[in-house]
C-alpha cells in the first residue's frame, strides 16, 4: 500500500527500486539513457579530443626515463621469451607495399573508424550511444594517467636497438610518430597504447551490436590487425596494448557502474519518458475496522 511505481507512456508498470523510492543512496542509482544530440555530442567529442591532446603533449619529454623504461620493457619481455618487435619490424618492412600500407593504416584508421562506429551508434543505436561513448571517454581519460606516470618510448626511438622508424624510411605521411610532424606529438607517451585501446572499443562495439556474423568476425580482426600493425611500424610493444586493455577495462567498468548494467544489454532504443506516480490508496470499506474508524473521526470532526 502506498508503494511507488514508475509508469511508462505505454502503460507498463515496474516497481522502483526500494533505495529510489525512499531517497537514500539516490546517487548511486542507474542511470537512463538519454537521446543524444548531435550538436553536443560534436561539441563534447571536439572539445574532449583537444583537451586530450592537450594534457598528453603537455607531459614533460622525459627522454632519459623513457629510454630507461623502454630497455625495461624489451628485457621483460625478453626474459619471457616474447621479444619478437624487432623480427616483426624488419620482416614486414622488407615488403614495402606491406609496410607502407601499415603506415597509413597506423596515421589514419585510429581516427575514421572510430569515429564511423560512434556515427553508428548515434544513428543505430541511439539507447546504447551514451553509454558506449561514457566507455571511450573513461578510457581515453585513464590513459593520461599513464602516460604522465610511465614515460615510455617507443621501439622505433630505442638507441641501443635496430628498430627501423618505418615512417622515415618510406617518406609516408600523415603520422604524427615521427618526420616532420614529431614535434606535434609527445613522442615519449607510448605506455597505454590507445591505438588498442580505440580499435578494441570498436570492435567489442561491433562484435557486441552488429547482426551479421562477417561484420562480427570483422569487428574481431580489427584490434588483431591493430596490434600486428603497431609492432611492425615499431610504435609499441606488445606489452603497451596489454596497458590499452587494462585501460578500456576500466572504460567498460565506469560505464557499468553509471547505468548499472553492460553497455550492450541496454535498450537499443531510447526508452520513453516516465512520470512517478505514487500508487493509489486501497478502498476503505463500511464494516471493516477501517471503516469503522474512519467513521468515528468523520463524526468527531463535525463535531456530533
Amino acid at each position: 500500500m502506498g508503494e511507488t511505481t514508475v509508469k511508462s507512456l505505454d502503460d507498463r508498470t515496474t516497481p522502483s527500486s526500494p533505495i529510489v523510492a525512499d531517497g537514500r543512496w539516490a546517487w548511486l542509482r542507474a542511470r537512463t539513457p538519454r537521446r543524444p544530440r548531435i550538436w553536443f555530442e560534436l561539441l563534447l567529442i571536439g572539445v574532449s579530443y583537444w583537451v586530450y591532446s592537450l594534457i598528453r603533449n603537455a607531459v614533460p619529454e622525459q627522454k632519459a626515463e623513457a629510454l630507461r623504461n623502454a630497455d625495461w620493457i624489451w628485457r621483460t619481455e625478453e626474459s619471457l621469451g616474447l621479444a619478437f618487435e624487432h623480427a616483426v619490424n624488419h620482416a614486414v618492412n622488407s615488403v614495402t607495399w606491406l609496410i607502407v600500407s601499415m603506415n597509413y593504416y597506423y596515421a589514419t584508421l585510429h581516427f575514421i573508424v572510430t569515429i564511423g562506429v560512434l556515427v553508428w551508434l548515434y544513428r543505430w543505436q541511439p539507447g546504447r550511444y551514451a553509454a558506449f561513448r561514457t566507455v571511450l571517454f573513461a578510457t581515453t581519460a585513464v590513459a593520461l594517467v599513464g602516460y604522465y606516470l610511465y614515460p615510455l618510448a617507443p621501439p622505433r626511438l630505442m638507441e641501443s636497438k635496430d628498430f627501423i622508424d618505418t615512417v622515415l624510411v618510406h617518406h609516408t605521411w600523415g603520422s604524427m610518430a615521427s618526420g616532420d610532424l614529431k614535434h606535434m606529438s609527445n613522442q615519449y607517451a607510448a605506455m597505454p597504447s590507445m591505438h588498442i585501446g580505440w580499435s578494441l572499443w570498436c570492435g567489442l562495439t561491433i562484435f557486441f551490436l552488429a547482426k551479421a556474423p562477417w561484420a562480427r568476425i570483422l569487428g574481431l580482426l580489427y584490434p588483431a590487425a591493430t596490434l600486428v600493425v603497431i609492432v611492425a611500424t615499431a610504435n609499441h610493444f606488445w606489452m603497451d596494448a596489454v596497458g590499452g586493455m587494462i585501460c578500456l577495462a576500466f572504460g567498460f567498468l565506469v560505464a557499468y557502474f553509471w547505468y548499472g548494467t553492460w553497455p550492450h544489454r541496454l535498450s537499443k532504443r531510447v526508452e520513453p519518458l516516465v512520470a512517478v506516480e505514487p500508487e493509489a490508496p486501497a478502498p476503505v470499506t463500511r464494516g471493516t475496522d477501517a471503516g469503522r474508524d474512519a467513521d468515528q473521526e468523520e463524526r468527531v470532526s463535525s463535531g456530533r
